[in-house]
């Protein structure tokens, strides 16, 4: 079972099936169907990206953590007692195409981490795989069945796992649709950190992000921008933009900020200027 939030952290509702919280500097984008296992319906498509954008226009907010509520896990994938009517494949398309809600976090400058504990399965993996870094629970559990019910990952499974781990890994989760623990995901660097125990969870993710929100936000931004920019450009333009982010970030009070900290031997006190 994770770990409830501090009483400190400050909720805002978006709809049934998705909540906001402040906690300082870190916001947290909260999956709030646990009786579903956070299983994803339109509302969650829906809230997911309105909560997202609120989080990234709060000055006050530098870093974002999504995680579900409840014991048995992250997200169990795409709800299947949403039921719809018969479509055609052009029916299909043009409804998934107006609802890229996972692509939304595509745009959201500030770093984002996913805490993920139980379940992190189908649709909830490709949420996961959206998100900048993965810090999972000893008890998570990861797969992308699809193939097991005659179709394939359709929120950026194809395409973002193999960005993340090793293509021949990417493939054998895709193609078998097996489950994987925590550890085997931290292996393969599915995840890249894990907590000591699922009841520590959220505090050891709050942290972690905590020690990032005390960064420089414009540094934050600009190295993410960057390390993303590196799986689409080739090398001469990837090196050109960080150059580039180098110079705009040079100059700024933040950067001058952080040399006198060290010359004065004395902790930065940073104003995102």
């Amino acid at each position: 079972m994770t770990a409830e939030p501090s009483q400190q952290a400050v909720r805002t509702v978006i709809n049934e099936a998705v909540s906001i919280e402040r906690e300082e500097a870190v916001g947290w984008l909260v999956l709030t169907r646990p009786g579903q296992i956070n299983a994803i319906n339109d509302q969650i498509r829906q809230g997911a990206p309105q909560g997202l954008r609120q989080l990234e226009a709060d000055p006050q907010i530098r870093v974002i953590v999504i995680r579900g509520e409840g014991a048995r896990g992250f997200c169990a994938g795409a709800d299947i007692k949403e039921r719809r009517g018969e479509e055609t494949a052009l029916q299909v398309r043009q409804r998934l195409e107006g609802s890229r809600w996972i692509g939304s976090l595509d745009g959201i400058a500030k770093p984002v981490i996913a805490a993920i504990h139980g379940y992190c399965m189908g649709g909830g993996l490709e949420l996961a795989l959206a998100c900048d870094i993965r810090f999972a629970a000893p008890d998570a559990v990861f797969a992308l069945p699809e193939t097991g019910l005659g179709l394939i990952p359709g929120g950026g499974g194809t395409q973002r796992l193999s960005r993340v781990v090793a293509p021949g890994r990417a493939l054998d989760m895709l193609l078998t649709g097996d489950r994987m623990s925590a550890q085997e995901a931290r292996e393969i660097g599915l995840v890249s950190r894990l907590a000591g125990d699922s009841a520590t969870l959220h505090a050891e993710v709050l942290a972690f992000a905590q020690r990032i929100a005390a960064k420089p936000p414009a540094a934050s931004a600009s190295v993410k921008r960057a390390a993303r920019a590196a799986l689409e450009l080739d090398l001469k333009q990837g090196l050109d933009l960080e150059l580039d982010l180098f110079a705009l970030l040079a100059p700024s009070k933040d950067a001058r900020e952080a040399a006198m900290a060290f010359a004065e031997r004395r902790e930065p006190r940073f104003t995102g200027e």
